[in-house]
């Protein structure tokens, strides 16, 4: 258990930094934006581009990542039907709330997992290629065409170029379906700007809580409840279900896919939603519950199927 472990103990310690330096006051006011900011316009990007050069896309097609699809796909249609019968919000506040319920963190808690306690980062790598270059494109898609209040076939066409981590996405994945070998000068300064994108989402994030309390009233309790539910109970469920009985997976496969979908809510929507002040505190607040919950659950996984 020492992969969970480690990993909890890394995003959280960061976190805590972050609230400290707000609650000091060591910054100024308003420096946690300034933070989100640039991770999501320069050290996200940078960071996106070196992981996909780098990775296997052959992995986009194995049963793994399918029982993966599979899981997600439940869990965003539970959630939209309870945000229909429960709480009624607009597309956007509706779109970060399900991303939230089913967008796992693969990087920061995932790969220290799949190390430690799976084994081997393969089975975090599809996870990881299918977040980058497919889920988190089409959420920042809709999230541009919802907040601007219309939607225009040029505004669709040029989406991809006009956000910096789809470019940065694609080109990665371009460099890696080519084969192509970056030199070492070329790829050093994506490396050193990238290596900041985790460090500055973490303190943001940590900076974000002070003054807040968690489940405040009025500020979205019940997609908190919900999101929270399907990310740390349902998902793990509806995973077991799909990889045992539908992909025929079994031991160190069925382990691992249970476990990277029981991994919590990853910054990144916590980061969406700070880019585009939409659903903040129910994403802040998902982001943390899901944090703490994970931990038992990851461990009671552990104990069923390792």
């Amino acid at each position: 258990m020492g992969g969970v472990l480690v990993g909890f103990s890394i995003i959280g310690f960061v976190i805590l930094i972050g609230y400290f330096v707000e609650r000091f006051g060591i910054v100024g006011v308003g420096t946690g934006r300034v933070l989100n900011r640039m991770a999501f316009f320069v050290a996200t990007p940078a960071l996106l581009f070196t992981v996909l050069s780098h990775a296997d896309v052959t992995v986009l097609f194995s049963e793994f990542l399918l029982a993966i699809v599979c899981t997600i796909v439940v869990g965003v249609v539970v959630y939209v039907i309870a945000a229909r019968l429960f709480f009624r919000r607009p597309l956007a506040e509706t779109v970060l709330g399900a991303s939230t319920a089913t967008y796992v963190n693969a990087n920061n808690i995932g790969l220290p997992v799949a190390i430690y306690v799976l084994g081997s980062a393969q089975y975090v790598a599809p996870v990881l290629l299918l977040q980058l270059v497919i889920l988190a494109p089409t959420i920042l898609a809709i999230l541009d065409l919802a907040t601007q209040g219309r939607a225009s076939f040029r505004s669709i066409v040029t989406q991809p170029i006009r956000n910096p981590m789809i470019i940065a996405s694609l080109a990665g994945v371009l460099v890696a379906m080519l084969g192509i070998t970056l030199p070492k000068p070329v790829l050093a300064p994506f490396e050193l700007i990238g290596g900041a994108a985790i460090p500055l989402v973490l303190l943001s994030f940590g900076m974000s809580l002070h003054g807040q309390r968690l489940l405040k009233a009025r500020t979205g309790r019940k997609q908190v409840v919900a999101a929270t539910a399907i990310k740390v109970a349902l998902m793990p469920i509806v995973a077991y279900l799909f990889g045992h009985f539908v992909f025929d997976l079994a031991g160190a496969e069925l382990f691992a896919v249970v476990a990277v979908s029981a991994l919590p809510t990853a910054q990144n929507i916590f980061n969406f939603a700070s880019r585009y002040d939409r659903a903040v505190v129910v994403t802040r607040d998902t982001v943390l519950l899901t944090t703490i919950l994970s931990m038992p659950a990851l461990l009671v996984i552990a104990a069923l199927l390792a």
